[in-house]
Order: C-alpha cells, then structure tokens, then sequence
C-alpha cells in the first residue's frame, strides 16, 4: 500500500539558467511533409525532420507547443533561422537564408551583351575624338594665319560702332606665283602691290551690309604717320583710293577708309590672286548664275549666260573683269560681290566644314595666301564668311558706295550726304535703308 498521498505530476519547469527570447507567435508554415519523412510528435520541436539535416526540415514559423509557453530549455548557443546572413554550418547549413530569386534583365539571359552600357561608351569615346579634332584643327589653323597688319598703327581713328566691320581687299599679289601661273591666270608681271577690289562688310545684327569702294574712288588720302619709317606725312588730297595701298601698304588704306567715311574698321584681310583661285579649286569649284554671257581679252573671261561652275582660273576672270562693261569698274564690284557671296555660301556648309579632304585643302590655300590684321582670329574669319553667306541668302544687302558723279582723271565722286546716313545707320546697327543709285 503506498503511503504516499496522491500527486499530480509537475509541470515541466523552467530551467532559469537558459533565458529564451519570447518572440510572439505567427500563423504556422503550411508546407507537405516530404516522401519518406516522418514528423516526431507532440512536445518536441516540429521543426525537425526524421532522417534530415536541420536545414531541409526546420521551419521558419513557431509550433503550436511553443505558441503555448512550452519550452524544452534545450539550447545549443545557436538561434535557428536567423536572417543574417550564412549558419554556423556555413553557405547552406543551419540558419542559412535562401539566395532570392532575380529576374532576367530584359533583351537576354546571363551573358547577353549590354547594348545601352556600350552604346553610352561609344557615344562618349565618339564626342572626345570630335573635340579633339576639331581643337586640333583650330590650332593647326590658327598657326597658319598670316596675322601681319597692325591696326595699331593707324592713327586718328573714329569712335567705335555697335556692328564689326571689316575691309575686305583683293589685291594683285603676284607673291609665290611662276611665270606658268602668271600666263595662265592672265595675271601680267607687274612688280608690288595694287589694290584690285575694296569692300566694307559690317556685320550688324539689324543684318548684314556689304559696300563695294571702287578703286578710282576720288578720295582726300589723310596725314598719316608711315608703317615701317615712322615718319609723319602730310595730307594729300585729290587722289584715287587705291594710291593709299601704293603709297604705304594696308595700314595707310584703312586710315585712308576711315577718314573719309568716319566709319572704324575692326578688321582687315586681304588676298591675292593666287590664294584666291587656289580656294577655289580646293572647294571644287563654285556655282554661279551668269545673268548676261560676257568676253574680255585682257582678264581672259569667256562666260555663256546661265549657272555654271566656275574653276580657280574662271573665277579670277570673273572678278577681274572691267572693260567688257559700259559701267567698268562699278559693273565690276557688282561681279565680286557676287561671286564672293557665293563663295562663302559654299565654304561655310557641312559639306566643307565636316569633310576633312575639303577642309584642309582649303584652309591650306587661303591661310597660306591670306593677310589679316594682328587681332583677328580664326573664329573672327569664320563670322567674316558666315556674315557673307548671310547676305547671299537674302540676309542682308549689298551695294556700291554712293556715288555722285565723275570727277578728274576718269575717278568717281562719292554722294557724301548718302555716305554720312549710311555710315550712321551702321554705327547705330539700325537696318540699310540707304540705296546706291549705280
């Protein structure tokens, strides 16, 4: 007979020397039991698979034992299914979080190329090998440039204008040419220099204005202090404008421009006749509409009216020609105008800019042949001829000095009250309202 009173087992305790975190409880995995297994049951962990790692049976979510408080007190220093990173077993043992899934990139699986990356790549390496190009282009350019006419020292000259202005001069250099050239281009054997064609081209934002100055223009040649003697020399009046260049080069022509219109010259450049045809040539030639077919022994010009494309040799003629018109030399500005206009509207095209066998050829032909003053640049030239392109293209006008009538030696006399409002619409960069009556 048992002595002892009837006694209800304990309930199981709580060993106080292992402190569990008490984590709330969450609604339990549902996942099938897998072929073979089989679960333990009641009061033990249902987070173990008969047979398998802890890994492959553990489930992440609490039990209903311990849902209920139920804890064994069994503690191996390992909380499982911790979400930091691989268990203590390593990549794949206990605790180890399953890698997440990443869907393929558009366009291909693993190892297709990135387009965009290389795209991006090839655009980036296709800018610097532009910049650099177009900088080495400039500096190469700009070493050529024949910066010799210096503006400096032009003495007495007029305030400055809200338009740049610049005088455009053709003269007849011979300079570098051999007798086969001198013949071919009908160009004579005269020693030094002689202007064959003057021109103020101001470019305004109102647009764009270019004035022809016939070379027998009767002018007042001003005092001037001479370029290479230093010497002062006095006035001299009753003269041809094209005495200045002969008397003392560029220098005493723009003092000589400046001091009879009151308009400031900005910049100066000239060429002469072998630079000008070799641009020509370099470009392949320029189109031009011939309104009236034309013959004169002296330039060698021989033109059927219509358009064509004149060659290097061809356009010399054109813009040398004067005694095949009634109107000689003002017939003649009108022709150079003309073709000037259309040379620069073939030059500052895509077709010229961006083709580097067109491009160089013909910076090589100009640069090499074109004198321009000590503070122009080449950025400064290119408005040059874009400010010329603009006026073949309707942007602006051209026209001949006004001019009043004849006076001594077969010269012509400017129509001063004409030429002070033109220089004054200039100046204010207010549109050329002024005409030419020749």
């Amino acid at each position: 007979m048992n002595d002892w009173p009837d006694a209800q087992p304990e309930g199981p305790r709580r060993m106080r020397h292992v402190q569990r975190p008490q984590v709330p409880p969450q609604q339990p995995y549902q996942q099938q039991p897998r072929q073979g297994q089989q679960r333990y049951g009641q009061g033990h962990d249902q987070g173990y698979d008969q047979g398998q790692g802890h890994d492959q049976g553990y489930h992440p979510n609490f039990t209903q034992a311990q849902a209920s408080g139920y804890d064994s007190g069994y503690s191996s220093g390992q909380v499982y299914g911790s979400p930091q990173g691989p268990g203590p077993g390593g990549p794949g043992g206990p605790g180890t979080v399953p890698p997440q899934y990443s869907p393929p990139r558009p366009g291909g699986g693993a190892g297709a190329p990135d387009w965009r990356r290389r795209i991006k790549i090839g655009s980036i390496v296709l800018a610097v090998a532009v910049v650099g190009w177009s900088v080495g282009t400039y500096a190469w350019a700009s070493s050529q440039m024949r910066n010799e006419v210096d503006l400096a020292k032009v003495i007495e000259r007029p305030s400055e204008g809200d338009c740049t202005t610049y005088l455009i001069v053709g003269s007849d250099s011979r300079e570098g040419m051999t007798a086969e050239e001198k013949k071919k281009l009908h160009t004579g054997s005269a020693e030094g220099k002689r202007t064959d064609s003057m021109m103020i081209l101001a470019a305004c934002s109102s647009g764009n204005t270019m004035i022809s100055l016939p070379r027998d223009s009767w002018v007042t040649i001003p005092s001037f202090v001479g370029s290479e003697s230093g010497k002062k020399y006095a006035a001299r009046g009753g003269s041809k404008l094209n005495a200045a260049y002969a008397m003392d080069g560029p220098e005493l022509l723009v003092r000589t421009v400046e001091f009879n219109t009151g308009l400031r010259i900005d910049h100066y450049a000239e060429i002469g006749f072998a630079g000008f045809a070799n641009i020509v040539d370099a470009l392949g030639g320029v189109e031009l509409n011939i309104e009236k077919g034309f013959k004169d022994k002296k330039s060698g010009a021989d033109f059927q009216a219509g358009t064509q494309t004149l060659d290097g040799e061809q356009a010399l003629a054109f813009v040398r020609t004067r005694y095949a018109f009634a109107e000689s030399d003002l017939a003649r500005t009108k022709n150079q105008q003309k073709f000037l206009s259309a040379l620069a509207n073939q030059a500052a095209t895509p077709g010229t800019i961006l083709n580097p066998f067109r491009l160089y050829p013909t910076l090589g032909a100009g640069l090499d042949t074109l004198i321009v003053d000590k503070d122009m640049s080449l950025y400064d030239l290119g408005k040059m001829f874009f400010a010329m392109k603009g006026i073949s293209g309707g942007d602006g006008k051209s026209m001949n000095m006004p001019i009043a009538g004849s006076a001594p030696q077969g010269s012509l006399k400017w129509d001063m009250p004409k030429v002070k409002q033109l220089v004054e619409q200039i100046r204010n960069d207010e549109k050329v309202t002024v005409t030419s009556n020749r």
